[in-house]
């Protein structure tokens, strides 16, 4: 009941942080259209103003969630009524791109207000050129470049999720290989055991057998041990049916004797070209099944190991008793030539091993020495194994080293596991929002330099088309001379800066770029050239 509880309670605290959040948003952006609108002089109907202004903003917080693109919209139109809200355009405009997952309903509807505030202002209104440049570098900087970065926060992001994703894939490839290994140990094991028991319930049957046709014997005593050769054998073939399923099946029969020894692997080795000493206590030569079959795969994936990485080096093996626990040690001196040439391992040799070990009720240690060799060690129970139940389960691998040859030639590489989504899907999806952000990245930076060389190229042809006056014609006028005598001056003149307020003036430019400001004043009086100067930018 109390989990059902927080269950429930959990998104309603989600939303109400939603909401306090968009009320602290709606009282920020309100500020300046509520103090333009409580603020002489007022105009007509003020109150009515300001409560729509106020009811616009609020809906347009509320939409933004669900609609950004729509919130925008109606900033930009409450914009033209109120002027204070090109203060909420940059806001909501990276909202836009923070919150939208397609860029299209943004560009369509920049496309939109720009293509309608070029018509409202240079065809309704008739403002002119310079007016319409102002507005048009407004939108673009804080409309379309706060948008960029909002898209570019936005595709952080998905980078940033789209690393965990790949993280959580390579975990569970990892752990799904790790377990793989493990599940093969077992197999291995019990294909071992069932060599060594089938082995002896053999030479148990083959006895029976014996005591069945012995001539001395009573048949009530031979009758039984007829029954008894029958139970061996059934159990022989109980045995290989439920070994035979856990049996992989591109797993051949196994090449070590059943009854091979520690020493005997010791002296195999020894007979390949490998300088191996052992140093075996006389009280461990006779161990429980599991124990010995563990000491002995040690023994043997460390001699493989060494022999591989390292060639021509002297190997100590260290069989020793300490109370209760057995401790089995190969070490080896550093490689004199460096390790034989081959593909690198995946560390599943030692996955293998350390499962086989734990099953054995042990603990395993392996890692570089100091002189640069390498050690491995295993503490085995003398007594055996504990009962089924007490060893506990491996979280993650047993242990780590940090040494390639962990792997043997035995194991194979592990194949990817079959989880919610693939490594290879995870990085298809990491390299795809890198992608977007190194794209969004540029676009942020380019994007607005662009269109304002864009918006130059536009409005700079109109702002001068018969307007510039260079200045070799500007020298040659005098001062006196009648207007329409004046040879080369322009067609049309500027609008008149802000600030001047002297009447009967005129205003040419020579042409700078981007803004065509005004260069040249030319005033007259009765239509006569009364003065003639340079206005200083």
């Amino acid at each position: 009941m109390t989990r059902w509880r927080w269950v429930r309670t959990a998104p309603r605290g989600a939303a109400r942080r939603r909401l306090l959040r968009d009320a602290l948003l709606w009282a920020a952006l309100a500020a300046p259209v509520g103090y333009a609108g409580l603020t002489p002089p007022y105009p007509r109907l003020w109150l009515l103003v300001v409560a729509a202004g106020l009811a616009l903003l609020a809906t347009a917080v509320a939409v933004s969630r669900r609609w950004p693109v729509v919130a925008l919209t109606l900033v930009v139109l409450g914009s033209l009524f109120q002027g204070n809200f090109v203060f909420a355009i940059p806001v909501f405009s990276y909202l836009t791109g923070r919150r939208s997952a397609s860029a299209g309903p943004a560009v369509a509807a920049f496309a939109l207000i720009a293509a309608g505030g070029t018509a409202l202002n240079l065809g309704l209104l008739g403002t002119g050129a310079a007016t319409w440049f102002l507005l048009a570098s407004v939108l673009l900087f804080a409309g379309v470049f706060p948008w960029l970065v909002g898209r570019y926060r936005r595709q952080q992001q998905e980078l940033v999720d789209a690393g965990h994703r790949h993280a959580d894939a390579l975990a569970r490839e990892a752990h799904g290989a790790a377990e793989r290994i493990r599940l093969r140990e077992r197999a291995r094991i019990a294909q071992e055991m069932h060599d060594s028991l089938g082995h002896d319930l053999s030479l148990i049957a083959l006895r029976a057998a014996a005591l069945e046709v012995a001539p001395d014997l009573d048949g009530r005593h031979r009758a039984a041990a007829g029954e008894l050769r029958a139970s061996v054998g059934a159990a022989t073939e109980r045995l290989h049916e439920i070994i035979g399923l856990l049996r992989e099946e591109a797993a051949g029969a196994g090449t070590r004797p059943a009854d091979e020894s520690v020493p005997d692997l010791v002296d195999g080795a020894r007979e390949a070209g490998m300088a191996v000493r052992l140093d075996a206590a006389p009280d461990v030569s006779d161990l429980p099944t599991v124990v010995a079959h563990a000491a002995h795969r040690l023994v043997r994936e460390a001699l493989t190991n060494a022999a591989r990485y390292a060639p021509g080096a002297p190997v100590e093996v260290r069989l020793a008793r300490a109370r209760d626990r057995i401790e089995v040690a190969v070490v080896n001196a550093p490689a004199p030539a460096g390790p034989l040439p081959g593909p690198p391992s995946h560390g599943s040799g030692l996955l293998a091993l350390a499962e086989r070990v734990r099953l054995a009720g042990g603990s395993l240690d392996a890692g570089p020495r100091p002189d640069g060799g390498f050690a491995v060690r295993a503490w085995l129970p003398a007594a055996g194994p504990p009962p089924e139940g007490a060893a506990p389960e491996p979280d993650g691998p047993a242990v780590v080293a940090d040494r390639a040859w962990l792997g043997s030639a035995e194991e194979s590489a592990p194949t990817p596991p079959r989880a919610a989504e693939r490594p290879s899907e995870a990085e298809r999806r990491l390299h795809e929002a890198r992608r977007r952000v190194r794209r969004s990245l540029l676009a942020a930076l380019g994007a607005p330099a662009g269109l304002a060389l864009v918006l130059s190229f536009v409005y700079y042809p109109v702002a001068t088309a018969g307007t510039v006056l260079d200045q070799a014609t500007f020298d040659r006028f005098p001062v006196g001379a009648a207007r329409a005598d004046l040879p080369g001056l322009p067609r049309r003149q500027l609008d008149r800066p802000a600030g001047a307020h002297e009447g009967g003036c005129e205003y040419y430019t020579d042409g700078n770029f981007p803004l065509a400001q005004p260069t040249w004043r030319l005033c007259f009086a009765d239509g006569r050239l009364a003065s003639k100067e340079r206005i200083d930018q």
